[in-house]
């Protein structure tokens, strides 16, 4: 078929439709397996606290519980990228949820602390996978005036649920010596929601195109046009193309942005999961309570909410690096007024600050990614982009008791300020795609 003035592709019917309460419903379905996703990742700071008291372990073992999660998540952003390229991102996705779910709920059984570091790793490989498919699978059915803020919007579910983690480990973990498995067999949830997400959310028409799989690309596009009341037009057929495979990533055309993208993936890892992955820890240590210094997180964490509605306001206002450059310098901001803070006034107003900002930029991040690579390879770009980041996230957990030991917590969040700095320069050398189509990407893959 050839193309005639009545026919669009399917990617722009998809893209001049208003938001639906379909695409609402895509977002709070996937935004709450990331929810799930931040409260799982976000118990093992409580965890760590408590089993600090416990189990009478040292700041290198407490180190080795923080990150191995994070070696999983590794492996598991870089196989979830691949495999959702080959497979579909709604599979993987709901693959995602069932491993993480039940690995959790099987660490809350946790004997040894060898056994806690095997369940770790299994729940970072689930977790890994799943965000940069999520995003990529929203991003790919919003509207192009309005995905990077779609975007910002589902990982505001970050936020979401890691304030259900600090209000889990406020009242749930200090209660007993149990409560910290109680606390980990709460984040066993993903595993039912999995079974939802496999039934309900659509898979991305760009991906099925992609495979040749025509009619059902066009149930979904119709799908979303019935919601809008737009009356569905004829699309050309699209040309099957496979992925090219990651080695596409460092091509002529794609590897500047590929490097770009690889920096600020691992400095924001190692500056926002070193201090938040310590946070409870690092206050226990500094004379609070447990409870106490439970609470405190809590509050910091709550200040993460804001931070993301200015980045979705921001997003289509200023554009995506203009965005993540401003909230990575108010991260490094806010890391360098923790690091100076003195008395518990203090700690908690640069706590929020630090929060606020971090992850606004976190947001405006997930927005820009799915940008940065065709169809294609958007999900292996992805993927291999956080899986690279996840390399920050073992390392910093273990580089915080040498940082302590040589300068104090002044010296541990002034590194983690330097980080942000980094990753704010590299923001210079990603694309900015603000109310463009994914299909212009200026990448060639063939």
């Amino acid at each position: 078929m050839t193309r005639t003035e009545t026919e669009l592709p399917r990617a722009e019917r998809l893209d001049r439709l208003p938001f639906t309460r379909e695409h609402g419903r895509l977002v709070v379905g996937s935004g709450l397996g990331w929810a799930l996703d931040a409260m799982d990742v976000g118990l093992i700071s409580f965890v760590m606290a408590a089993l600090a008291v416990q189990w009478d372990l040292s700041s290198t073992e407490l180190s080795w519980i923080g990150s191995i999660g994070f070696a999983g998540m590794a492996l598991g952003a870089t196989l979830g990228g691949l495999l959702a390229d080959r497979f579909g991102r709604r599979q993987v996705f709901a693959t995602t949820l069932l491993i993480f779910g039940v690995a959790t709920g099987a660490a809350a059984l946790s004997w040894s602390i060898g056994a806690l570091l095997v369940f770790r790793f299994l729940i970072g490989l689930g977790l890994g996978a799943e965000l940069p498919v999520a995003s990529t699978l929203v991003s790919e059915f919003a509207p192009a005036r309005v995905r990077g803020r779609v975007v910002v919007l589902l990982e505001a579910f970050w936020a979401v649920g890691w304030t259900l983690a600090a209000l889990i480990g406020y009242f749930v973990v200090p209660r007993s010596d149990d409560g910290w498995r109680w606390a980990l067999a709460l984040g066993a949830l993903p595993a039912l929601y999995a079974v939802v997400v496999r039934r309900g959310l659509p898979e991305s028409v760009r991906f099925l195109e992609t495979r040749g799989r025509v009619e059902e690309a066009e149930a979904a596009v119709r799908r979303f046009e019935r919601a809008a009341g737009v009356e569905p037009v004829p699309s050309p057929l699209p040309v099957p193309t496979p992925s090219p495979g990651p080695r596409a990533l460092w091509a002529a055309g794609t590897r500047l942005r590929t490097a770009a993208l690889w920096v600020v993936w691992f400095s924001i890892n190692f500056a926002y999961y070193g201090a938040f992955i310590w946070l409870p820890t690092l206050l226990v240590a500094n004379g609070f309570s447990l409870v106490r210094s439970f609470g405190f997180t809590l509050v910091i964490t709550l200040a993460q909410l804001p931070g993301y509605a200015v980045a979705a306001v921001l997003i289509e206002t200023w554009g995506r690096r203009a965005t993540l450059a401003t909230f990575l310098a108010g991260s490094a901001l806010g890391a360098g007024l923790f690091a100076a803070a003195d008395g518990e006034t203090a700690v908690l107003v640069t706590g929020m600050v630090l929060s606020f900002f971090n992850l606004g930029a976190w947001g405006a991040l997930y927005a820009v990614t799915p940008e940065v690579y065709p169809t294609v390879l958007r999900a292996t770009g992805a993927g291999a982009a956080a899986g690279f980041g996840r390399l920050a996230s073992i390392a910093a957990p273990l580089c915080v008791p040498p940082l302590l030991d040589a300068g104090g917590t002044g010296l541990v969040f002034g590194t983690f300020a330097a980080f942000f700095v980094l990753g704010g320069v590299a923001t210079f050398w990603l694309p900015e795609r603000r109310g463009r189509s994914l299909e212009d990407t200026g990448v060639r893959t063939g």
